[in-house]
Formats: structure tokens, C-alpha cells, sequence
């Protein structure tokens, strides 16, 4: 027998294959700021078909992964070097983490032989990582980060949500790894087998209750329920309150959906939430501004994550199999057409129709400067059924009482950690996931100067983002805070820039407004142009409403 000819297999560069992963797993876009630890990933993502949206600033990166990942329901992805750019994702890492939004998070590190020496731009990445993700991964060679980047999308795409980073030293980037890469090795499991005792204990409390409540949470969202949870609604006639981010999982004008429970919540799903006699939360963390509605009754607690549950009973379970499972047993439920429901709609609209949301105004047309909630209110009729994405502030209140959600994922912002700067990046984000629609971002005039460099990238990329900067030269919440807890003011007045100049210099068209007409037809200008439009928004400081509380 001949010898064989000895063929070396193909090798190609780690890098390479790394991105080759994100390829096959469809990942069409990335933000970040390439810096020199991570060149060698950059290049391999000049070769890719995978396109590169550059940041000018690395917080911004993963506020916009965040900002694509809430509004497409897929997974974002951004990157960053290591040391000062790593640590610059950090920010809006967190508000992710807190909200359970997936992102994969990509960063360089030095080279393996220079870890923990304090060589330059050395730091445990992982360690600070570990704090605001699901997990950190490090390697210790090619195989190892290939591994890592395939078990992170697995965990990206199945059970628990939030984001998962992997660091990647500049050494092993270098390195050459032999084709063909492993297959999807993870065995990563996160659903629960079917209880079927608990599931007939969740049968038996909805046919026992009088005034139950469904409470709606992100989960829904994230774990593709949409479909099932308005079938359940609609075959059961349970009133349905939501929680901040779930808020249109069935629109808020139909007679089903009570709204928003909990702080800033509307009067009937707040009354609904005190007087209800069982809740079942689907896919909600019940965290201490949606409890804030609710009163003391028995809680099924429906969610994925363990970490989260606080019910009476507690099932860690695919909020969508839940769903499921109800749904084929849905005949034994047998209260639907009862007295008892009956009068519990009975009772809530009785209610809503007594006691509409309390922030309505009579509109002053010769103010100056405006209200900022007769601003924002003529900015939400202007803008149809525009996704609209909130930054930290006053104007987040007035946006949260006054707009109506009709569809998931219209309305974007931070819940759980609310940074300031948020709102334009996550904007970015939201244009690339719907290319077609113009985004309209809200955000006031401090927020905005946190991460207003990214007026570059909507420029650079021609994402027809309307920009609405309510404009009150001051810190407005903070002052609120200040005078009413110390009677006195300091360090909140903002002496601003010229916003329309700014915008201009960046090439973007840009406006400003001092009056009810001049908003609206802006902001119904700035959606028709299609392209990047700045609307600098003149109003007086004003308080936002305390928390609206019903008592039982």
C-alpha cells in the first residue's frame, strides 16, 4: 500500500474563526470602538459580512446593542478593547443586566503572559464583569474561546436573559486554530420538567379566585410568548396589568389591559393590584416599583430565573410552556362565564370610568415657556405609532403616564438602573433593528450631553432619528429631589449650548420650538424627512407628579 500523502489540515487565525461563529449563528451587525488589544478581531470582522456600526464612545456601544437587542427581541452584540475600553462598557452593561436584556459582550484583553503583571491596560476584566453579567468567560487558548463563544450564544438564546461576556487576550486572538471549529458543545439547560402538581395547584387557585389579575412582564417579550399570552386573555377574560418594559404585550387600548401596574401605574391597575384575590405573574421580576401596586393576595410566580421568583407558589419554568400548558387545559377552567368574574369587570370599570389618570390638562397655547408635559404630550400625538425610546428624567414620567402602547418594544428605556445617556445610543440601536421606521428619541437636556458625541454615528449612518431634547436648563428631577428634601438647590442649573448649532454642526437639520403648534408640527416634520432631525425644545421647570397610589 502506498503511503498517504501527509496533508496538514487548514488552520486559520482564532480571530477568524471567532467571528466565523457569529456568522453562522446570524449575527448581521456589531457596535464598538476597536482599540489594540482587539485589532486582530476587527480585522477578521473587515473580512466578514458582518457589518460594524463605530461608536464614539464605548458606553454608547452597548447602549445601542442594548437598544437593537429590546427592539428586535434578538441579541445584541458589542465590543470593546481592554482596560479603559472594556471598563467604558460597563455603564450600559449594567443597565442591561438589570433589565435581563442579551447582549454578548466582546472584549480584548493583553496578552496571556501578561495578565496580572500591571502591565499596561492590565485588569481582572472578568472579575468586574462577573458583577453585571449571567457570566464572564476567559480563555487560556484558541480552542478554549472558540468553546467560550459558542457556549456564551447558547446561553444568549436559551433560558435565563441578560448579558454574557467573553474576554479574549491578544495573543490567543493571534493564534491558529484547525478547521473545522467544534460544533455547539453546550449542555446548558435551563428549562425545568412540567410539574404537573403544581400545574393542577395553578388550576385549582384560578378556579377558586374571584378577582384574579394577570401581571405581564418582560418575559413575555423575550421568551417569544406574545401569541399565547394574548390567546390566554382573550379566552379567559383575566384582566391583564403590565409591568414597565412589557407594557404593549397587549395594546393599552384594549378593555382587557388595565396598564401599567405599581409606581406610575394607572388608577384601575393599581386598584386591580390591591384588590385582586390572586395574581399570576408571568415572566416579571415583581420588583419593589410594580409591588408597590399590589397588595397582600396569593401570587403564582411564573419566570425562568429562580433569583426572581417571590410567590406563593413558584414555578421556574419557560414562561411560553407555562402558557402552553394552561392553554390545553384551558376547558378545566371553568369560572370564565361566572358571577364572580362578572362582577369583578363589574367592579374595575366602574372604577376606570370613575377615576381616569389625574395628570390631564387644560392647555395653555400662550404659555412661554411651555409645560414640559404639554411639550411631551405634543410630541406623543405628533408621532403616531413611532417607537419612541425615553432617556433618565422628568420627561421619562410625563412619557410613561401620557403614552399609550399598542405594540411590544415601542417604547424603549432603562428601568431598573436609568442612566443618563442612555436614550440616543439606545436609539442607534433601535434604528438598525427597524431600518424603516424613524425612531424618536426623548430625552432631556442633561441626559443628552451625556452621550451627545453619538449625534456623529446617526449622522455618519443617516438614521432618520428624531431628536426631542427637552430643554429646561437644569438637572430637573434632581432639583426636585433637592428642594424637597433640603430646601435648597445646588448644582443642578445647566448653563447649555446652543443645541440647534450643535445639531448643525454635525450636519443633522436641526429646530427649536417654544410653542404647542411649533412642537408638533416639528416632530411631524422631523418623522416625514426620513434622515436625523434635532428638535431643541424650550420649557420651564416644572415637578413631576408623587406616585399615584390607589388604597385598598
Amino acid at each position: 500500500m502506498k503511503n498517504q500523502p501527509n496533508i496538514e489540515q487548514k488552520k486559520i487565525k482564532c480571530a477568524l474563526a471567532l467571528v466565523n461563529v457569529l456568522e453562522k449563528e446570524g449575527v448581521k451587525l456589531v457596535f464598538g470602538h476597536p482599540g489594540e488589544q482587539i485589532l486582530s478581531f476587527y480585522e477578521a470582522l473587515r473580512l466578514s459580512n458582518i457589518k460594524h456600526i463605530l461608536t464614539r464612545h464605548e458606553q454608547s456601544a452597548a447602549h445601542a446593542a442594548d437598544g437593537y437587542a429590546r427592539a428586535s427581541g434578538k441579541f445584541g452584540v458589542c465590543i470593546a478593547t481592554a482596560g479603559p475600553g472594556a471598563l467604558n462598557l460597563i455603564m450600559g452593561i449594567a443597565t442591561a443586566y438589570k433589565d435581563s436584556v442579551p447582549i454578548l459582550v466582546i472584549t480584548g484583553d493583553v496578552p496571556t503572559s501578561q495578565r496580572g503583571t500591571g502591565a499596561f491596560q492590565d485588569i481582572d476584566l472578568c472579575s468586574v464583569f462577573n458583577a453585571v453579567t449571567l457570566k464572564s468567560f476567559y480563555c487560556h487558548d484558541a480552542p478554549e474561546a472558540i468553546e467560550n463563544m459558542i457556549n456564551a450564544i447558547e446561553i444568549l438564546k436559551k433560558g435565563i436573559t441578560g448579558p454574557v461576556h467573553i474576554n479574549l487576550p491578544k495573543n490567543i486572538l493571534e493564534d491558529m486554530i484547525k478547521l473545522p471549529l467544534p460544533s455547539n458543545s453546550s449542555k446548558n439547560n435551563y428549562l425545568n420538567k412540567i410539574d404537573v402538581l403544581k400545574i393542577n395547584k395553578v388550576l385549582k387557585l384560578i378556579n377558586s379566585a374571584k378577582k384574579p389579575l394577570i401581571v405581564a412582564g418582560a418575559g413575555l417579550i423575550w421568551g417569544g410568548a406574545l401569541k399565547e399570552i394574548n390567546e390566554l386573555v382573550k379566552t379567559l377574560q383575566i384582566p391583564l396589568s403590565t409591568t414597565y418594559p412589557s407594557r404593549g404585550v397587549i395594546p393599552e387600548n384594549n378593555q382587557l389591559c388595565l396598564g401599567l401596574i405599581g409606581n406610575r401605574g394607572t388608577p384601575v391597575s393599581n386598584y386591580a393590584g390591591k384588590n385582586c384575590d390572586l395574581i399570576i405573574g408571568l415572566g416579571c421580576r415583581f420588583s419593589e416599583r410594580t409591588l408597590s401596586g399590589i397588595g397582600k393576595t396569593e401570587i403564582i410566580h411564573v419566570n425562568i430565573d429562580p433569583g426572581t421568583l417571590k410567590g406563593n407558589i413558584n414555578i421556574q419554568m419557560d414562561v411560553k410552556e407555562f402558557l402552553n400548558e394552561i392553554l390545553k387545559l384551558k376547558e378545566l377552567i371553568y369560572y370564565k362565564d361566572d358571577q364572580y368574574m362578572q362582577n369583578w369587570w363589574l367592579e374595575l370599570n366602574k372604577y376606570r370610568d370613575k377615576h381616569p389618570a389625574p395628570y390631564d390638562m387644560k392647555f395653555n397655547y400662550y404659555e412661554r415657556p411651555l409645560m414640559p408635559q404639554q411639550a411631551i404630550k405634543k410630541i406623543l400625538d405628533a408621532s403616531g405609532d413611532s417607537i419612541i425610546v425615553n432617556d433618565a428624567g422628568t420627561h421619562t414620567t410625563w412619557v410613561t403616564l401620557y403614552k399609550k402602547v399598542l405594540r411590544p418594544s415601542s417604547l424603549l428605556f432603562s428601568g431598573g438602573f436609568g442612566p443618563m445617556g442612555y436614550g440616543l445610543p439606545a436609539a442607534i440601536g433601535a434604528s438598525f433593528a427597524y431600518p424603516d421606521e424613524s425612531i424618536l428619541v426623548i430625552v432631556g437636556d442633561g441626559g443628552f450631553q451625556m452621550t451627545l458625541q453619538e449625534l456623529a454615528t446617526i449622522h455618519q449612518n443617516k438614521l432618520p432619528i428624531v431628536i426631542c431634547v427637552i430643554n429646561n436648563h437644569s438637572l430637573g428631577i434632581i432639583r426636585q429631589w433637592q428642594e424637597m428634601y433640603h430646601g435648597e438647590t445646588y448644582e443642578v442649573e445647566l448653563e447649555n449650548p446652543d443645541f440647534v448649532k450643535l445639531g448643525q454642526s454635525y450636519e443633522i437639520d436641526s429646530t427649536r420650538c417654544d410653542s404647542l403648534d411649533s412642537v408638533f408640527n416639528a416632530v411631524e416634520k422631523g418623522i416625514k424627512l426620513k434622515k436625523p432631525f434635532l428638535i431643541d425644545i424650550s420649557v420651564q421647570n416644572e415637578n413631576i407628579p408623587l406616585a399615584y397610589n390607589i388604597k385598598k
